[in-house]
């Protein structure tokens, strides 16, 4: 395989992770919040709907995106108002990997935002501040921590997303093979040295992620850090 070959690999990985990470930042710090704060009726079964792409099998995960995604879908009238095609595409990765690590993700902002201590916003809202203010200058940052090793830990899981990929997205060289699907490429073209150095790739990736996790997380003892671990 040619070290072309593997940066490309390489670099697709990084941007589907990254990207998918990003586009689950919001939902799962919004959610994260709302779990940890408000008690509704309901709560268990939003919490075991969060928790599902986790235990699913991650190819039943990819069939659901493609039949969700596809032309024939319930939203193929829209990708065709828009001319847009998201199967077996990069993005259909990205949406596959955000899917499979928003769980991870939504349970660290969970345990994050129960660590602080709601008083902090009730003072900020006696002095003033409204909702939105109060939880971005003092929730969030208080919870910071928590909310960053979440995000890690989705992206660390993005990096080795495979199965519902693998559906929703196909293997594609140059267009969706990540490192994760070379794998299965190279192993089932009988190409073990290959399978080898991509192996070797994404676990120094998965390890360096989890690294820089757990440096964070013990960085600076606080209030939230301790909650955060999922």
């Amino acid at each position: 395989m040619s070290a072309d070959a593997l940066l490309a690999m390489l670099g697709l990985t990084l941007r589907v992770a990254g990207v998918a990470t990003l586009l689950a930042l919001p939902a799962a710090v919004a959610l994260g919040y709302l779990l940890a704060r408000h008690r509704f009726p309901g709560r268990a079964l939003v919490q075991a709907l969060v928790a599902l792409p986790m235990v699913l099998p991650p190819v039943a995960v990819g069939l659901g995106l493609l039949l969700l995604l596809g032309r024939r879908g319930p939203l193929g009238w829209l990708w065709q108002a828009l001319g847009v095609e998201l199967v077996f595409t990069w993005w259909a990765a990205v949406l596959a990997a955000a899917l499979v690590g928003f769980p991870l993700f939504v349970r660290a902002c969970e345990q994050a935002f129960a660590a602080v201590d709601p008083r902090y916003e009730r003072v900020a809202r006696s002095l003033g501040a409204g909702p939105l203010r109060s939880f971005a200058s003092v929730t969030l940052p208080l919870a910071r921590r928590g909310v960053l090793y979440g995000a890690l830990l989705a992206f660390a899981r993005g990096l080795g997303e495979f199965g519902a990929t693998a559906v929703v997205a196909g293997i594609l060289p140059g267009r969706t093979e990540t490192l994760a699907l070379g794998i299965w490429s190279r192993v089932q073209q009988g190409d073990d040295a290959a399978a080898l150095w991509l192996c070797g790739a994404s676990f120094s990736l998965a390890l360096g992620a989890m690294l820089v996790a757990e440096l964070w997380l013990r960085r600076e003892p606080d209030t939230a850090a301790p909650a955060a671990r999922p």
